[in-house]
């Protein structure tokens, strides 16, 4: 493990051969490691490699941070896979994980944000709600473009719903949403 993790000061010819193989291991570690150095060393060899592991993958682990590393080649790129991962696969670690990476990346659309924040909200996990609704605030409270008035009210109103949710997490989650705007206003 720590020569993976050293394999950041190691030219990118030198450091996806040995990543890729890292994805080969049966330990979940390397291959999560080896998934979030092939997000940091990036060749298309890496991309099709963590494109497999985010279907694949035994463990849910890995197929959070391989999704985490296809996110940092560029959302515009990564968002169909990683909006497939996300409904195809139910595991909470990576629903989460692609949350948070697509919620914290700078590309990230309003209407793509909905669309997630709205699946979100549909898992069965709780933590995965708490999720969608952190978005949906992220939405009420930051997006100003005109463009975006539609995807605002939405969220707004499936914040305010959100409310009576019977998740405590939830509901505080829903709340900071629409008092945070409201504070500003």
């Amino acid at each position: 493990m720590p020569a993976l993790v050293g394999l950041r000061e190691v030219p990118d010819e030198q450091a996806v051969p040995l990543l890729l193989r890292g994805l080969e291991q049966s330990a979940f570690i390397v291959r999560s490691l080896s998934c979030a150095g092939l997000g940091v060393k990036q060749t298309e060899a890496g991309w099709e490699a963590l494109v497999q592991a985010v279907h694949h993958d035994e463990d849910a682990n890995v197929r959070a941070e391989a999704a985490n590393a296809l996110v940092s080649y560029g959302l515009e790129r990564a968002w169909p896979v990683v909006l497939e991962a996300f409904r195809a696969d139910t595991q909470w670690l990576l629903r989460c994980s692609v949350l948070s990476a697509v919620a914290e990346h700078p590309e990230a659309r309003a209407a793509d944000l909905l669309e997630l924040a709205e699946l979100a909200l549909a898992d069965a996990d709780d933590t995965v709600r708490v999720g969608g609704t952190e978005i949906l605030g992220r939405l009420v409270q930051q997006r100003s473009a005109p463009a975006d008035a539609g995807v605002v009210e939405r969220a707004r109103t499936l914040l305010s719903g959100l409310q009576q949710d019977g998740d405590h997490r939830v509901v505080a989650a829903a709340l900071n949403g629409l008092q945070g705007k409201a504070a500003e206003g």
